[in-house]
């Protein structure tokens, strides 16, 4: 049986790998608080990357794993417009693997507070009233009335990322 980590204990990132990895492999799957070894808020689509393969190098290794899943969330600014950004890596003993998600626009008082130095899970809390959004929905959940939840943006990275690793 093929041993998986994935580099975070958020439950939606480590619900999402679970569905789609057991889609194609016999796994066992381990969920490791590692480093990103970026910003807590990461604040460019490089920055969200590297966290990216940074938490997935670092499952991979903690986890004595055959593959290894970063999972990040971030923004990027573009044209004066914030964006959210989301990038997943898989991690093998050979090779690192990437791609990402949706980008969506950020509204002025959401990306006003961002920019002024909090981290958007905080600030999505107090925008939308609720507890525990980057635990759920996410932004793109809020910001898209529910029709693409966190989950489903994970699920596609994800399978853009085992694809690549199949076809090598």
């Amino acid at each position: 049986m093929m041993k998986v980590a994935v580099g975070t204990k958020n439950k939606a990132k480590v619900q999402v790998v679970k569905a789609v990895v057991t889609q194609f492999y016999g796994a066992s799957i381990e969920a490791l608080a590692v480093a990103s070894d970026v910003s807590e808020q990461p604040m460019t689509n490089e920055e969200t990357r590297q966290g990216a393969i940074n938490r997935a190098k670092h499952a991979l290794c903690e986890g004595n794993a055959d593959l290894g899943f970063g999972l990040e969330g971030g923004v990027t600014l573009i044209d004066g417009q914030l964006y959210i950004c989301n990038w997943v890596a898989l991690a093998t003993p050979q090779r690192i693997y990437t791609a990402a998600g949706a980008q969506l626009p950020l509204p002025p008082i959401v990306a006003d507070a961002v920019l002024a130095g909090e981290e958007l899970g905080p600030v999505m809390e107090r925008y939308a009233q609720q507890k525990d959004v980057r635990q759920n929905q996410g932004a793109i959940g809020i910001f898209t009335d529910g029709l693409v939840t966190r989950q489903q943006m994970f699920e596609h990275i994800l399978l853009l990322v085992i694809g690549q690793y199949r076809y090598q």
